[in-house]
């Protein structure tokens, strides 16, 4: 591999996370993204990832890599039977943090993309689109609910709940790349959502739900 290959890739990442965000990922241009990383060469995404899954692919497991510290720890402390809020919580905050950069607000508008393929409903998501720690904080929510109601109804509610959650931090951080005023501060905007997602995923079990 050529000496600057790890500069490369970065630039490339770099210039991905800002298309696939803006553009959206089925709409970005290789070329411009290419172009944007200061490359010549258009095949240099396919040298460097394989493919544009393999560069969506990386720009994902990046942020998941810098949250994996913060998930580990939060998930260490945890008494043996954690609260469902505690779990949501821990599960949360980890994320609402990449709203401080603008690396971190264009990965929340990719994962709002994604949500829809991520294959929580299944159980089939891959795993480096997800990561080990932010799978078992799901699974743990996913353990909670079933405490209550049937294992398909348990996972419909993880999937809408994730689905809820990257879209209310996405439409966040394209209002803060937009310079738009907020009616609640960040602290009372996470924490909203926080308890509107417990208060979803506790809500009454339909009488048409399966046993």
């Amino acid at each position: 591999m050529p000496l600057d290959a790890t500069g490369t890739r970065a630039k490339l990442i770099a210039a991905g996370e800002r298309h696939f965000a803006i553009d959206g990922i089925h709409g970005a241009q290789m070329r411009h993204i290419v172009r944007d990383a200061g490359q010549a060469n258009d095949s240099a995404v396919h040298y460097h990832f394989g493919s544009r899954a393999g560069l969506l692919i990386a720009i994902c497991q990046h942020h998941i890599d810098e949250m994996r510290p913060d998930r580990d720890r939060r998930l260490a402390l945890q008494s043996e039977s954690p609260e469902l809020q505690t779990v949501i919580t821990d599960l949360v905050r980890p994320t609402a943090e990449r709203l401080h950069t603008r690396s971190g607000r264009y990965f929340l508008r990719i994962t709002a993309q994604l949500a829809g393929h991520a294959g929580v409903r299944d159980g089939m998501a891959p795993p480096r689109m997800i990561g080990p720690a932010l799978r078992a904080q799901l699974e743990q929510v996913q353990q909670i609910c079933m405490r209550s109601m049937p294992a398909a109804l348990a996972g419909e509610r993880v999937a809408v709940m994730v689905g809820a959650l990257t879209t209310a931090l996405a439409e966040r951080a394209v209002a803060i790349d937009e310079g738009l005023e907020f009616a609640l501060d960040e602290d009372t905007f996470v924490a909203n959502v926080e308890a509107m997602l417990v208060a979803a995923l506790l809500a009454p079990v339909p009488a048409e739900a399966p046993n």
